[in-house]
């Protein structure tokens, strides 16, 4: 592991830039100019010893490490586009999107480098393997010996702001995972809102986000809009997530703020948080998927904080969120997140007032935000296909009211058409998580000749609830969705599994299940 003690000039304040803490307790430290000689370094790595230039692209296939900002931070340096990976990814995965992007080489570590070695034979593309690890590999170049030796000076690359700086692959739900191209503006630039408004930083701050590095969520709390701010981002490793491990460091380490997913919230709140005192804790923010009322409600009631909800997606940055300030209203996303101008808009691409359901889409004409996504790379059916009129189409679903709060329903094609009823699957797994019984649920439609479509719920139960009766159990879930929400919505289907099928990043694969459901009815 890379450690180095303060360079002089450093702020006066001890909050670094990284504050990177180990499995065993031990801690990294780097200020902002510290960060820059660093990442000057790793720089001359990547275009001395890898060989890459301006416009080459790179998987960084990596965990949360200090490496991995150095090496991010070194390809802006270079002009280099990077292509964050997760760590999850299987060898096909790593074929898929080394053979896509064309990548010129691929960094990783020495658990994830033999799925690479195992299909390298097969990528036409790939030129240079750099592995960051203590011990050194055959056929890869070794990132900690190249960097000790590489100097520290380095003349930054020039770039213009509509340059592609970073691609990311989409989750794939529907056939496989999209190039979402950013520029050097959009999100070097456009994620200043973020910083600003939704996670509300200045440089006395700390945060820590626990996002995976290879999605989209870790550029929003993790990098940019932390470091536009000047504050810190604080990271422990850890490749699961364990509630005990951060609620400990919650407690321990002086972290202001903190961004996790609606999950996270109720797998801490799961435990005695009266155990817990969180002296530095002021914000809690959560994304990556809708955040019900019981989890908001949950974790006020046990810490007395609220939870900030932001809305966003990889081809964009934050779209809407509730920041400080703003009144929240439970289950709502929040309002539009400058410079966006977010409406709700129909089939025709006209606006349609508050109150009625539509998509949410972002304005694009006359004027298209800068800070939204470049393309799809290599595909311009799907880039077309993304735009309305004068709108980008996110894909979801969802109403505006009369004080231009968003709400969520669902994605576009997980809507459910029952007796002529619209029914979002988002609002019944919703009222179904309410339930003691229910620990994760998944809604999809299921054919009926009468209703056309009837609402079917899958349904993994809570270990104290596993060996009730099913049917009672059904009826008993079935009641309870009718008195949370408009009782045509109730699951008039509920089968019990015992998992979910789910995309790498942890999304629920809804169209696998409503596509079994249809094949077999």
């Amino acid at each position: 592991m890379l450690h180095f003690l303060p360079l002089n000039g450093e702020r006066a304040s001890s909050i670094p830039a990284l504050w990177w803490v180990g499995d065993q307790g031990n801690e990294v430290r780097w200020g902002f100019e510290e960060l820059g000689f660093l990442s000057r370094k790793a720089a001359n790595v990547l275009s001395d010893a890898c060989g890459l230039k301006k416009g080459d692209r790179v998987i960084v296939m990596l965990p949360r490490i200090p490496e991995l900002w150095l090496i991010t931070v070194g390809c802006m340096r270079t002009g280099i586009i990077y292509i964050p990976a997760t760590i999850m990814l299987t060898a096909n995965d790593i074929f898929y999107r080394l053979q896509a992007s064309k990548a010129k080489c691929i960094i990783t570590n020495d658990t994830l480098a033999p799925a690479v070695d195992s299909i390298v034979s097969k990528c036409e593309f790939l030129k240079t393997r750099l592995i960051v690890s203590e011990g050194s590999r055959d056929g890869w170049l070794d990132f900690k010996k190249l960097f000790k030796d590489a100097h520290d000076d380095h003349d930054t690359i020039k770039t213009k702001s509509q340059e592609p700086m970073t691609i990311y692959f989409t989750s794939g739900t529907t056939g496989y995972p999209k190039m979402v191209e950013h520029s050097h503006s959009s999100f070097g630039i456009g994620m200043t809102s973020t910083g600003r408004l939704w996670l509300d930083l200045n440089p006395s701050d700390v945060l820590w986000g626990l996002s995976d590095p290879g999605w989209v969520k870790f550029a929003y709390s993790c990098f940019f809009s932390t470091w536009i701010q000047g504050a810190c981002i604080f990271t422990r490793h850890m490749l699961q997530f364990e509630a005990t491990t951060v609620l400990d460091c919650l407690s321990r380490f002086p972290v202001t703020s903190f961004c996790g997913t609606p999950t996270t919230y109720r797998m801490m709140a799961q435990h005695d948080l009266t155990r817990y005192k969180f002296k530095s804790l002021k914000r809690c923010l959560s994304g990556g998927e809708p955040l019900s009322t019981e989890v908001m409600e949950r974790w006020k009631k046990e810490t007395g904080m609220d939870i900030y909800e932001g809305y966003g997606q990889s081809e964009t940055v934050l779209i809407c969120s509730l920041h400080k300030g703003m009144k929240i209203k439970p289950g709502s996303m929040g309002k539009a997140t400058p410079p966006y101008d977010v409406q709700v808009i129909d089939e025709n691409a006209n606006v349609l007032p508050p109150g009625k359901e539509g998509d949410i889409a972002i304005r694009i004409k006359p004027t298209r935000p800068f800070c939204l996504f470049s393309h799809y790379v290599d595909d311009p059916e799907k880039t077309a296909a993304s735009e309305r009129g004068d709108f980008y189409l996110t894909g979801d679903r969802g109403i505006v009211d009369e004080d231009r709060y968003f709400w969520f329903i669902g994605r576009a094609d997980d809507i459910i058409l029952s007796s002529g009823y619209r029914i979002g699957p988002y609002e019944v797994e919703y009222a179904l998580m309410e339930h003691p019984a229910v620990a994760e649920a998944a809604v999809v439609s299921s054919p009926d000749p009468i209703r056309g479509e009837l609402v079917k719920a899958f349904v993994i139960l809570s270990p104290d609830f596993a060996s009730h009766d099913p049917k009672e159990l059904t009826k008993e879930l079935q009641n309870h969705v009718k008195k949370i929400t408009a009782p045509y919505k109730y699951p008039r289907k509920v089968e019990f599994v015992q998992q979910l099928p789910k995309t790498i990043s942890g999304k629920v694969q809804r169209k696998k299940l409503r596509q079994k459901e249809w094949e077999s009815t």
